[in-house]
């Protein structure tokens, strides 16, 4: 019986948090069809952000250790992070993330600033195919989104241009959305793991070859396309972002196809937005390694062409 099991007998529920860290911006030089991002200082400043913002994906590492602590090497085998990006973090400030089990394969997870201000919310499961927390999410955005002006010729049931080849290599530059390799990232990394390493750098993944983090699985299904037909110049960002391994891990230098599916639209008063799912298969093995759900928005006020009257 694992710890998990015995805590059901009780009413009180156990929260597991991590420690403060202080994740790194690795965005800044971004490119978006030869237009600068948000991650940009400039381009922040313009939106009336604090800060260029860090990019969402990096929390997810400080939910790893959490995770394999609860599931063990399953939580790279078959687990599912799913969150909601609440409030955007400016490089030097610190993060905590924390996860409350609520069954034996399910738990609440959260992050917040060393001032309580929250990061993001979520659910994090294993061996579980519904019921996260973007499931609900996405029901709720079902329906007509209104006029949109941005990201109008986006329609449900696009695959972006049909399926990418790609590779996570350590030394491989990951394009102009992610201007850095995965060596660069690891040497960043708020939660360093013995598990991403190679056998001649100290590595000893129990699977026998270096696993690829989970906040890069967007990098790995993201790098690469999909291409949309988005009106530019427009500033973007994540809005929630649900990662879930179904035959993982996902391994460094391997061979994978990455397919594309708009599955939904949307706006608010601030952003246009829309939903893709990724669906990541070992090319060798033909296997169902990992899907990436992302919904990703664009600011309104960063469209020149943006009617007046419909903000």
């Amino acid at each position: 019986m694992s710890w998990h099991d015995g805590l059901m007998a009780f009413d009180t529920p156990i929260t597991l948090a991590g420690p403060l860290r202080a994740p790194v911006q690795m965005l800044a030089e971004q490119s978006l069809s030869g237009g600068v991002s948000v991650h940009d200082d400039a381009a922040a400043a313009n939106l009336g952000l604090a800060g260029a913002p860090i990019e969402g994906p990096t929390h997810f590492s400080q939910f790893d250790p959490l995770g394999v602590h609860v599931w063990g090497r399953r939580w790279f085998e078959e687990g599912c992070i799913s969150t909601h990006f609440l409030n955007m973090v400016v490089e030097g400030e610190q993060v905590r993330a924390a996860l409350t089990p609520t069954t034996a394969t399910r738990a609440t997870i959260g992050a917040e600033k060393a001032d309580n201000t929250p990061v993001l919310s979520g659910t994090a499961s294993v061996g579980t195919t519904d019921g996260t927390d973007l499931d609900e999410r996405r029901r709720r955005g079902v329906g007509d989104p209104g006029d949109l002006h941005i990201i109008d010729r986006i329609e449900i049931g696009m695959d972006g241009g049909g399926p990418r080849d790609v590779t996570m290599g350590f030394d491989e530059h990951n394009g102009p959305l992610y201007p850095f390799t995965l060596a660069q990232k690891l040497d960043k990394i708020t939660e360093p793991c013995s598990w991403y390493l190679p056998p001649e750098d100290g590595g000893d993944s129990p699977w026998g070859d270096p696993i690829v983090p989970t906040e890069m699985l967007s990098v790995l299904a993201f790098k690469a396309g999909p291409s949309l037909p988005i009106r530019r110049p427009s500033l973007g960002l994540f809005i929630d972002l649900e990662v879930r391994y179904v035959q993982g891990p996902v391994f460094v230098g391997r061979p994978y196809r990455v397919e594309y599916r708009v599955v939904g639209r949307g706006q608010s008063r601030r952003v246009e937005s829309w939903w893709t799912e990724a669906t990541i298969t070992d090319s060798d093995a033909g296997s169902h390694a990992a899907t990436v759900l992302l919904h990703q928005g664009v600011f309104k006020a960063s469209y020149p062409d943006y009617p007046a009257d419909a903000t």
